[in-house]
């Protein structure tokens, strides 16, 4: 030992004898961490505190569930108001993702704790514990002049998705609390909200990686890599956000339309930057690329003007009065209320079938979205009022005139009658 080794205001006997105490006491430890006793209570302690981390991680995940499930009854708009569930979305990934590192990190703790309690796996603790500490604190990324770690990489993706978040929030309180009040349509509104949470989310990150020191020309060479990964192998992807964007900002279909999109009929619940939602009338989700809407015909029956014509045919016997079938018609359309007066029904003679007096009924609705229950009413008073009049709906029927005495059979019929004539015989 020298001067050099003391600490100032004491000599070097006195700090001899500081460090002979704490060696000692060093000794004293590990000979009595290597005794029964201390490893019997030692084990005991580790077991326990095994079992307080999987409690701790259990109560986690039960507070998780709970939390999200107050905070989507907030989120969730009302009956009155348009239902958004991306923003939930979003924050049941970001809660899962945070149940998930403290979980990790728990887990990690306790079992630093545990092999630091027992000197043949004390090593191991402090081992680990260097790779940890500088897996997260060493640099891993550089960009520009700056280099990042790990721990300032998950910072940074944590404030991410707490923009989202915010975002997502706040264009759900926009749609359900100022755009509703406005009066104006549904399609409107979702195109606010789509330019409003995007351009939030653009200026948001652009802020945040200022803030972090990051130069964003550092990012022109990462753009343009993107930008050919799109062109390649996202070409789809980026196929279906531009036909998102398209259909944003030249609307021929808006939230709220009744549309039929191939063999899928429904309402419109969402359009996203990728795919649209469709609610069919079995309220069953159909999400169709964006792409879709703009390669194929689509059928909006609300497109600007939601009263559409709807056309029931009906076919009735050769021997009814017409006008008495006119009336019929006319009287069934009269009496449903769905069944717009102005413009008024119209019953046309469409001609003479083959077993019928064809006819078609053309009624007006401002529901579309309710035709088919509409059909099905007309269709009910027609055919009461159809009986009413007496008026016969004939079936399909064949008739056969015997022009000469000599009936002719085809070889297919002479095969089946001999066949029948023989079974019969076996029969007998």
């Amino acid at each position: 030992m020298t001067e050099q080794d003391t600490v100032p205001g004491s000599t070097v006997d006195e700090q001899a004898k500081i460090w002979a105490q704490q060696i000692e006491e060093a000794l004293q430890q590990a000979n009595l961490e290597r005794t029964r006793t201390y490893l019997q209570q030692t084990t005991f302690v580790a077991v326990a505190i095994l079992f307080i981390t999987a409690g701790f991680s259990w109560l986690l995940g039960w507070i998780r569930h709970h939390f999200f499930r107050i905070i989507s009854q907030r989120l969730t708009t009302n009956s009155n108001s348009i239902p958004n569930s991306e923003p939930l979305k979003v924050l049941e990934l970001f809660f899962k993702l945070v149940l998930v590192s403290m979980r990790i990190g728990l887990w990690i703790s306790a079992i630093l704790y545990i092999t630091n309690l027992f000197p043949f796996t004390r090593q191991w603790s402090y081992q680990l514990s260097n790779i940890l500490i500088t897996s997260f604190t060493s640099p891993i990324l550089t960009l520009g002049k700056n280099p990042y770690s790990l721990t300032e990489l998950i910072i940074l993706i944590g404030l991410l998705f707490g923009l989202v978040i915010f975002a997502g929030t706040i264009t759900n309180f926009l749609r359900s609390r100022i755009l509703y009040l406005t009066g104006i349509n549904r399609g409107a509104q979702e195109a606010i909200v789509i330019l409003f949470k995007y351009g939030l989310i653009f200026i948001g990150t652009l802020v945040l990686l200022q803030i972090w020191g990051l130069d964003i020309s550092s990012l022109t060479i990462l753009a343009s890599a993107l930008s050919v990964g799109i062109g390649f192998g996202l070409q789809d992807i980026a196929k279906n956000f531009g036909s998102g964007l398209v259909l944003v900002f030249e609307r021929p279909i808006q939230i709220g339309d009744f549309v039929e999109v191939g063999e899928y009929t429904g309402t419109v619940e969402r359009i996203g930057a990728r795919s649209t939602e469709i609610r069919t009338l079995d309220h069953v989700s159909i999400i169709v690329p964006n792409s879709r809407f703009l390669e194929k015909e689509v059928i909006n029956w609300s497109h600007r003007n939601p009263i559409s014509r709807l056309h029931l045919p009906v076919g009735v016997a050769y021997s009814s009065d017409p006008k008495a079938v006119q009336d019929a018609l006319l009287e069934a359309a009269s009496k449903h209320p769905n069944v717009l007066q102005t413009p008024s029904p119209l019953v046309l003679f469409k001609e003479f079938g083959n077993n019928t007096l064809n006819f078609e009924l053309l009624v007006w609705t401002a529901e579309p979205n309710k035709q088919f229950l509409l059909k099905s009413d007309l269709y009910y008073n027609i055919y009461e009022n159809l009986q009413q009049r007496q008026i016969e709906i004939p079936f399909a029927q064949l008739d056969l005139h015997v022009r000469s005495g000599r009936l002719e059979f085809t070889p297919e019929m002479q095969l089946a009658l001999m066949q029948m004539v023989e079974r019969l015989s076996n029969n007998e």
